[in-house]
């Protein structure tokens, strides 16, 4: 993050803003509207702002600004057509610890006027920390077409409660659960409405009849988050990460993702890699139970299909056991996400009428596979955790009749923005595996359809970073 969004309050405090045009009378109505008493230093004013200092809502200094004039205010904007008066500006605000803002350009700011939609007290601020200004309105156009009027008052409505619900409940997390069922209700679909009088009855005897101490039944949410871009959620998957109260998580969770979680949540890492176990298995899933009867909704947040290579079996047969409720959700597996973003259909009526998805890595550490099974004509073979056991991989399945020349595609961070293929053959699989310094998440897919990547390669072919690395080559 290049800014901390935050929402500060000028009611009432001296605000000043340098500059008498257009732009200038933007920035005025904003501060305006928050409550600010503005201050405008110009020679001369254009006719939104000369119309306002005529009505008494703002103070019109006529002169050019004069580094005097930073001394009291709170909050400054320069929003002048002088670079050499926006940066003095700057300089000045900076040097007192005052809060400035210079219009288009980002380096002489310490905050950023965000695009905002405004339901208040409902409001939402999109900024883009000034590399885009149009984007950030574009964004906002749709907000402002799916967000109704009347989430300002439902804002109002629970404002008003609030005391009294604070007061019912004394603990947060009750508090909280109020509330989540309270907006999730008749209540809201009255203000909605717009029968206000019986949404305000409606919460008051959802107050009067709540338990003081309520017990709630914990629940977990086994969620696939896919194999790393956060576009491939499930809307499921996206509504149960925001409400949960606790999330566990796994090494192959995307940063991008974790962000999309409920902000107040507990984090629990529990990720592995090869033979560096945060938490054992067992561990794992006596932790799911015991946060579950604790009254928790627990986020149990796996990369890729939990029920794909993900031990999510393990996990909920411990749960059903112990009587604890559970849901599933299915998350787009490794296989399928990595192979599309790298170009490869998994299979094609020239090339490929099976495909295989292998782990390359057993429970009891050897990679002891059928491998007459797997060495078939005319069938993909996709090895989940197969750098490891590579050399093991080639020579088995050479051994059991696949051409040394068959094509192989290693996908690291398979569709992130760091994603790496590289095509290689059977035969020097592990020398490429070793010059390009591989790690772990990288999956291996054998079989014809990699001949097909060159035609079909469409993600980020010629970015920095997901570039497709082509025979070899960076």
């Amino acid at each position: 993050m290049d800014f901390l969004p935050i929402f500060t309050n000028i009611q009432n405090q001296p605000c000043l803003v340098v500059g008498g045009g257009e732009v200038a009378a933007r920035k005025v109505s904003l501060l305006l509207k928050a409550g600010a008493n503005v201050s405008v230093v110009s020679p001369q004013l254009g006719r939104e702002l000369a119309e306002m200092a005529e009505a008494g809502k703002i103070t019109h200094i006529a002169r050019d600004f004069e580094d005097g004039d930073i001394e009291t205010p709170v909050l400054v904007i320069a929003a002048t057509d002088d670079k050499e008066v926006n940066e003095r500006v700057s300089q000045l605000a900076k040097e007192r610890r005052i809060q400035v803002n210079v219009v288009d350009n980002p380096a002489l700011c310490s905050f950023i006027m965000p695009s905002i939609v405004d339901r208040s007290p409902v409001q939402i601020a999109i900024s883009t920390g000034g590399a885009s200004p149009v984007l950030a309105r574009m964004i906002r156009t749709k907000l402002e077409g799916c967000i109704p009027a009347a989430y300002g008052r439902l804002g109002a409505l629970v404002a008003k409660f609030r005391e009294k619900v604070k007061a019912k409940f004394k603990d947060v997390d009750q508090r909280r659960a109020f509330w989540e069922s309270v907006l999730d209700s008749t209540v809201a679909d009255r203000v909605y409405s717009g029968h206000e009088d019986e949404a305000e009855a409606a919460l008051q005897k959802a107050i009067d009849e709540a338990d003081a101490n309520p017990s709630y039944q914990g629940e977990v949410y086994l969620v696939g988050a896919g194999p790393g871009d956060p576009d491939l959620l499930t809307f499921r998957a996206l509504r149960l990460m925001q409400s949960c109260d606790v999330m566990v998580y796994d090494r192959l969770v995307s940063p991008a993702i974790r962000e999309l979680v409920r902000r107040d949540a507990e984090l629990i890492y529990v990720g592995k890699a090869r033979d560096k176990h945060t938490m054992q298995q067992e561990n794992i899933n006596e932790l799911l139970v015991r946060l579950a009867k604790e009254g928790k909704r627990v986020l149990r947040l796996k990369g890729g299909d939990p029920f794909i290579f993900g031990r999510g079996g393990e996990e909920i047969e411990l749960l059903a056991q112990e009587g604890v409720p559970f849901q599933v959700v299915p998350g787009i597996t490794a296989a399928a996400g990595c192979a599309s973003y790298a170009g490869i259909p998994l299979t094609h009526r020239d090339y490929s009428q099976a495909c295989v998805f292998v782990t390359g890595h057993l429970k009891d550490g050897t990679v002891d596979l059928n491998w007459k099974a797997l060495a078939q004509p005319n069938q993909t073979v996709v090895f989940y955790m197969g750098l490891h056991g590579a050399p093991t991989l080639c020579k088995e399945m050479i051994a059991h009749g696949m051409p040394p020349s068959t094509p192989v595609a290693l996908v690291q961070k398979g569709t992130t923005p760091e994603q790496k293929t590289i095509i290689a053959t059977l035969d020097n699989l592990v020398e490429t595996v070793e010059k390009h310094q591989l790690q772990p998440p990288t999956l291996i897919i054998v079989g014809e359809v990699v001949s097909m990547k060159e035609k079909l390669d469409w993600f980020n072919p010629d970015a920095p970073q997901g570039a497709a690395v082509k025979a070899g080559k960076w």
